[in-house]
């Protein structure tokens, strides 16, 4: 199989690519710059915008499928950047995918487009998109998500996956900036009722990808759905947290906020930002917020249904490699 990952350079897009050229695929990676460390596993690198459809459309020619992981992702940043990489890059790749013939499309969305505030426990895919979002990041995933479901037809298989909070060695995102964040004194719990999420082990979200790709076809049973994927085993989040400092040497949370006040720092926050242009990113935002002070954790039946998924690392596991490779320094 000729298979082209968008974001191939990062943390899943990395995961994906390693796995495809383990079981012999022949992998093509789309990214703004070069990671020596692909070239290691023989993966092909083409380098593009994805709000360019020309780089784009190179990107795609002669692949079997495209696994659209590539995003604009955070919590805070110019709307037009969201809208330009998650919006009119999934857009381009849905075009690049028919003018080239692919005939299958794996997308990687995320749970967030359907959050809204509330609590969730044990959701399914009937879950409704939200009326408001707090952040451009879950609102253009979801415009990009249902851009791909009705792109399925019968030239063009697509899927969603909705992996939630990927963790694992190698994170440059989640975990560093959790950790970095004790270690200051500035990491608050959010909340004083205990919450519960879901997680899922890097190896775990990629190897949903291969499965999605595996099962997919025209007129497959996944082909124009959407699924939630995760460890299936939900986690208490502080605790969870704090094992994680634990293994990187890092104090444990002690201080907690309110939920309600960690919700108005963060519209202050966000306004102040705008108005006086200030550089960096808001230390709280609203939708930190609310994802900090409720559960949101998904029934992944399914994704095992449909794709013959099947968590194979525990969450133990992969906090015990997780563990290994943060005492060695390689985070």
């Amino acid at each position: 199989m000729r298979a082209l990952v968008t974001g191939g350079g990062g943390f899943l897009g990395g995961a994906v690519a390693r796995l495809l050229r383990q079981r012999g695929d022949h992998v093509r990676s789309f990214t703004r710059s070069a990671y020596p460390w692909l070239d290691e596993f023989g993966v092909e690198q083409c380098l593009g915008d994805l709000a360019d459809p020309a780089a784009v459309e190179k990107a795609a020619a002669g692949c079997d499928i495209v696994f659209h992981v590539a995003a604009k992702a955070g919590v805070w940043g110019r709307r037009r950047d969201f809208v330009a990489t998650n919006v009119t890059g999934t857009e381009n790749v849905i075009a690049a995918c028919r003018k080239h013939g692919v005939r299958k499309l794996v997308y990687t969305s995320t749970p967030s487009v359907v959050h809204a505030r509330a609590d969730i426990e044990g959701g399914d895919e009937s879950l409704p998109y939200p009326a408001h979002f707090d952040a451009d990041y879950p609102e253009t995933k979801a415009a990009a998500e249902k851009a791909v479901v009705a792109a399925n037809g019968p030239d063009l298989a697509t899927v969603s996956l909705r992996p939630h909070l990927i963790f694992g060695p190698g994170d440059p995102h989640l975990i560093p900036r959790v950790v970095a964040a004790a270690r200051k004194g500035r990491l608050r719990r959010i909340g004083t009722r205990p919450v519960t999420v879901d997680v899922t082990y890097i190896d775990n979200a990629a190897d949903a990808h291969l499965c999605a790709a595996d099962r997919l076809a025209v007129g497959a049973a996944c082909a124009g759905k959407n699924y939630f994927i995760s460890n299936g085993e939900p986690v208490e989040l502080w605790g969870f947290i704090d094992r994680v400092l634990s293994e990187a040497g890092a104090p444990p949370v002690t201080r907690t906020v309110t939920a309600w006040k960690a919700r108005l720092a963060g519209r202050v926050l966000e306004n102040l930002y705008w108005l006086l242009r200030l550089s960096g990113e808001p230390p709280m935002t609203r939708f930190v917020a609310v994802q900090l002070s409720t559960s949101h954790w998904y029934d992944i039946s399914a994704a095992r249904r449909d794709l013959g998924y099947e968590p194979k690392v525990t969450v133990a596991e992969g906090l015990r490699r997780l563990g290994e490779r943060l005492r060695a320094g390689r985070g």
